[in-house]
């Protein structure tokens, strides 16, 4: 896995929480609150980014003309990103229908004879719901039950479902040419 900004964000929080020690109790404890927000927002902001890249390589790789890419990016991808998936749910089986019934029920299928992949899934959609959470009630006085440590686990866990978003939809591709 690559390190990301997520990555160097939580080490560089985590070393200075660490150099407040045990002295500025107070201090330590306020730093740890803003950090696991923004810990959990700059996850989730990353994960956008990806997926919303991952998508557009897909539309380039399958199109044949900007004006088609324009369109996907403007009506498809462009601020729709938290319509994609129900954030409450345990799988991605909402998104994964929006690319149709047969890409869906091959997914269905990986998923299900891969248990890391599953709780990918689930990780990323935790990550997501625990961020709309965040920023709809009250960011500023709203309590993040997850640690740093948890939250940054949830991270490193849904990494693979999205690192594996384009690779996914062209090994589905690939098996569908073959059969």
């Amino acid at each position: 896995m690559k390190e990301t900004v997520v990555d160097r964000l939580y080490r560089e929080f985590q070393d200075i929480i660490d150099s407040l020690g045990h002295i500025e109790i107070s201090l330590r404890v306020s730093a740890e609150e803003t950090f696991r927000k923004a810990l959990l927002l700059a996850a989730a902001s990353y994960f956008e980014r990806e997926i919303q890249n991952h998508m557009m390589s897909m539309v380039r790789n399958h199109s044949d003309g900007d004006v088609v890419i324009e369109f996907v990016r403007n009506k498809a991808i462009k601020r729709q990103f938290h319509t994609y998936f129900q954030w409450d749910s345990r799988n991605a089986n909402t998104f994964f229908g929006l690319f149709g019934e047969s890409y869906k029920a091959y997914m269905i299928a990986r998923v299900s004879a891969d248990p890391a992949y599953a709780q990918a899934i689930r990780a990323f959609l935790d990550l997501g719901n625990a961020r709309n959470t965040l920023v709809h009630q009250d960011f500023g006085a709203f309590t993040l039950e997850k640690t740093s440590e948890e939250i940054f686990y949830l991270y490193k866990e849904a990494y693979l479902f999205v690192s594996s978003i384009e690779t996914s939809f062209d090994e589905y591709l690939q098996s569908s040419s073959e059969r």
